[in-house]
């Protein structure tokens, strides 16, 4: 009976997960539409002034309320979510092309090549992220594509260590040993074997580096090295309404920050129902 009751357990949790899944797309499709739709349906200028408006809680006319400046700060919100959405895509996907050629390369070439490259993966995991990436933002003036830079030369060293670790457990399939015994060259053996069987492993690294990315990239706002103080990022704005939230105005500093959390509680809760398809035998132990 016990018994019973255990496996009773399983299609609930199960059903829990999958509700979750759901929330997770739901809120992720909500906010994507919001960054496409939004600006283009509302015609007011997010950097319009207002000084006879500053610091409205929020409101019907007002959802977020407005900044020190008067500004509308739903609308800097949208406007900051869709700069950080474009900068965590677009970094997350180019450090991902760029670790999965350097695992792929490491893992299938082995020896000496193997050895320098996780050597140097290695060295540059030692720094630390944040420090790294200033030192590649500083090098440029600030904008947009150089924090997409620093990000993504900052974070493609995981995507690297998987991607060699699944290269190295591929080498010893059946059928790339079938391959090599039939002649095919290793340059041949990589492309048509190795890297298409760790393209699920780098699509997810992939996705899992989207709300790392957008928190990065925020932490540069926030310091005043990423993007111009006068265009919207979550990181500026938390940090514009700090001051405000000292003076007991909460408005300019939560809704900044609930749209840095929710994306990425959103995008995580994708992330591991992804998670648990490429991995059945973790599946079956939590739907047991």
């Amino acid at each position: 009976m016990a018994d019973t009751a255990w496996r009773r357990h399983g299609p609930d949790r199960s059903s829990t997960r999958a509700l979750r899944v759901r929330t997770a797309a739901a809120v992720t499709a909500l906010l994507v539409l919001a960054v496409l739709l939004v600006p283009a349906l509302v015609r007011f200028d997010q950097q319009a002034v207002d000084l006879s408006a500053k610091l409205l809680p929020p409101s019907w006319q007002h959802p977020f309320g407005t900044d020190d400046l008067g500004r509308d700060l739903l609308l800097r919100c949208v406007h900051g979510l869709r700069v950080s959405l474009l900068v965590g895509v677009v970094a997350a996907l180019v450090a991902t092309v760029l670790g999965t050629a350097v695992g792929a390369a490491a893992g299938a070439l082995g020896g000496r090549t193997d050895r320098l490259l996780m050597r140097a993966v290695d060295a540059l995991s030692a720094i630390p992220h944040l420090l790294l990436g200033i030192f590649v933002v500083a090098l440029f003036r600030p904008g947009i594509w150089p924090v997409v830079v620093s990000v993504a030369l900052t974070h493609w060293l995981s995507t690297a260590r998987i991607v060699r670790a699944e290269v190295l457990s591929l080498r010893g399939r059946p059928y790339v040993d079938a391959a090599v015994s039939g002649g095919a060259s290793r340059w041949r053996v990589t492309v048509r074997h190795l890297v298409p069987g760790v393209l699920p492993q780098a699509g997810l690294a992939a996705v899992l580096m989207i709300p790392h990315a957008m928190w990065h990239e925020s932490a540069l706002s926030f310091l005043g090295l990423g993007l111009p103080a006068h265009q919207a990022s979550l990181g500026t704005l938390v940090q514009a309404g700090r001051g405000s939230l000292l003076a007991g105005d909460w408005w300019p500093t939560l809704f900044p920050g609930l749209l840095l959390i929710v994306p990425t509680l959103a995008i995580a809760g994708l992330a591991g129902a992804w998670r648990d398809r490429l991995s059945p035998r973790r599946r079956s132990e939590l739907t047991l």
